[in-house]
């Protein structure tokens, strides 16, 4: 439960940078990152599954690139539901979910490291069957 807290602080972090960095990305306040990363997190559970199933054609015609649009439409849908999260532009569209892919990544390894047990990793203290 508290793992699944650190992830979606983690992904509301990484949006802030986002909205620093691409000026098409615009969050209004870090209550509305928090949403926004639910939303993220809900929209790539339940809709991104399906968006890549029957765009799997046009993804292996384009060799993989057709993902960047379904992850850019997947964070605009995302960008629908929350109030005070919006994303406009092509270019924010396409970069912004790249970018926090790589942030959100660097943090939640971060965390993982720095805290364990908390992200539901083994403690290294405890391994080879010691207690």
């Amino acid at each position: 439960m508290l793992g699944s807290l650190l992830t979606i602080l983690a992904t509301a972090l990484s949006l802030l940078v986002v909205d620093i960095i691409f000026p098409g990305v615009d969050l209004a306040n870090f209550p509305a990152a928090l949403i926004a990363a639910v939303a993220i997190g809900i929209v790539n559970a339940g809709v991104r599954p399906i968006i890549a199933l029957l765009s799997l054609p046009l993804n292996i015609l384009s060799l993989g690139a057709f993902s960047l649009v379904v992850n850019g439409f997947c964070f605009w849908l995302a960008s629908v539901f929350v109030p005070g999260f919006r994303v406009a532009g092509l270019l924010s569209f396409l970069l912004a979910p790249v970018l926090l892919s790589f942030v959100n990544t660097f943090l939640n390894n971060y965390l993982g490291e720095r805290y364990p047990n908390l992200m539901g990793g083994q403690n290294p203290s405890l391994t080879d069957g010691q207690q």
